[in-house]
């Protein structure tokens, strides 16, 4: 029977090995080329330690999530763009405020190991530790699982959907609720990913013949090609929720 445990990650530098292993083929190739994220999410685990954690069973990684933290006033008008936005926060050396709130970046289970309540274990043992250490608000960039199979649908109205029973049709979304976290709006430029048009076709494995938008793979919206400035952009909505 296996006994989960989570640690803090920079105290297991021995299982850092396992993580891309782990973690990587859960997340499409382009997600990794956010230049915002890359230019801040390496400083991430030396700035909020507490608040990067991994799940082991024994010493085997199963899950895993880390969270940065910035100033927000609660309001909607306050939240930042999203993901990208959040870091930025993180990371501004204007924000002369001490930061009072929790953003959950991600969390990520190895395909292996899901369904067994992990990525709800992550984000209660974040929520934790930012209430713990003082923190007044705890809130998330949400990616929706199932967004990628509707990419024509407006963020908006897929937040709206719901299964009979009365629950969001979004098992990610479904896992925050349940946990008493509230959907706040559609963060619209959550991330933006710009390439080549070969850095797309390497990317996604795809071909782009013409300058148009494009149904990708585990995209939650539409990306542009541009064959003629040869460039490709990406601009992720995400849903921003709020766990009081």
């Amino acid at each position: 029977m296996s006994v989960f445990e989570v640690v803090t990650t920079v105290n297991r530098p021995d299982l850092h090995n396992q993580f891309e292993d782990a973690f990587r083929p859960v997340w499409p190739e382009f997600i990794f080329h956010d230049s915002v994220s890359n230019q801040y999410v390496g400083q991430v685990q030396e700035r909020f330690p507490l608040y990067d954690v991994t799940v082991v069973d024994g010493d085997r990684v199963v899950a895993g999530g880390w969270g940065v933290i910035l100033s927000w006033n609660q309001t909607i008008d306050d939240l930042p763009d999203g993901y990208d936005g959040a870091l930025v926060r993180s990371f501004s050396p204007n924000d002369e405020t001490a930061g009072n709130t929790l953003s959950v970046m991600a969390t990520a289970v190895r395909p292996d190991c899901q369904g067994k309540g992990l990525s709800a274990l992550v984000l209660t043992e974040l929520r934790q530790r930012a209430f713990a250490g003082g923190l007044t608000s705890v809130i998330a960039p949400v990616r929706p699982t199932l967004k990628s199979s509707y990419p024509l649908t407006p963020m908006e109205k897929f937040a709206s959907w719901r299964r009979t029973d009365g629950e969001h049709v979004d098992p990610w979304i479904r896992i925050h609720e349940r946990l008493g976290a509230v959907v706040l709006g559609v963060a619209e430029r959550s991330m933006v990913i710009s390439g080549s048009v070969d850095d797309w076709e390497k990317w996604t494995g795809m071909l782009f013949p013409e300058s148009r938008s494009y149904v990708v793979p585990d995209a939650l919206d539409l990306v542009v090609i541009d064959r003629v400035a040869d460039a490709g952009t990406y601009v992720e909505p995400n849903l921003w929720m709020h766990h009081s």
